[in-house]
């Protein structure tokens, strides 16, 4: 079991079924939490697209869209990070071996990119049941340029 993902209890949580526009319910917890926590906002943006992309695939891919599958989003603020934790009732995936999006022969396909960027914009990333749950740290500090 990840450290992330074992140790975290969440402050916040929502439940929600797995339709697309239950996106925006994500988006309103991270702007609460951003906001609540003090949140710098050069961090903001990286949240929120790396959650938001989490919970685009827990839905699609995770619950394959099947709205009587839930997607559970919950927060902690430990220290100086917030850690976001999703997850969904599928069967998880490979996430060691997916293909590389900036390959070349994968640059043209319209998906494949939402793991890659969560690595890229989360201070850690941290995945257990088979991918069906991921954790994400992010610094509450300002990013350093």
């Amino acid at each position: 079991m990840g450290t992330l993902i074992e140790d975290v209890q969440f402050t916040h949580r929502i439940e929600f079924p797995s339709k697309a526009e239950n996106i925006a319910l994500v988006e309103k917890l991270i702007d609460d939490a951003c906001k609540a926590h003090n949140v710098h906002e050069s961090r903001y943006g990286n949240i929120l697209i790396a959650l938001t992309e989490a919970v685009n695939n827990a839905i699609h891919h995770g619950n394959r869209q099947d709205a009587s599958k839930q997607v559970t989003v919950g927060y902690e603020v430990e220290a100086d990070r917030i850690i976001f934790l999703i997850r969904d009732e599928g069967p998880g995936f490979d996430h060691d071996h997916l293909p590389d999006p900036t390959d070349p022969e994968n640059i043209e396909k319209p998906h494949g990119r939402g793991v890659f960027l969560m690595r890229a914009l989360a201070d850690s990333v941290e995945f257990e049941d088979n991918g069906a749950s991921v954790a994400m740290a992010f610094s509450l500090l300002p990013v350093q340029e």
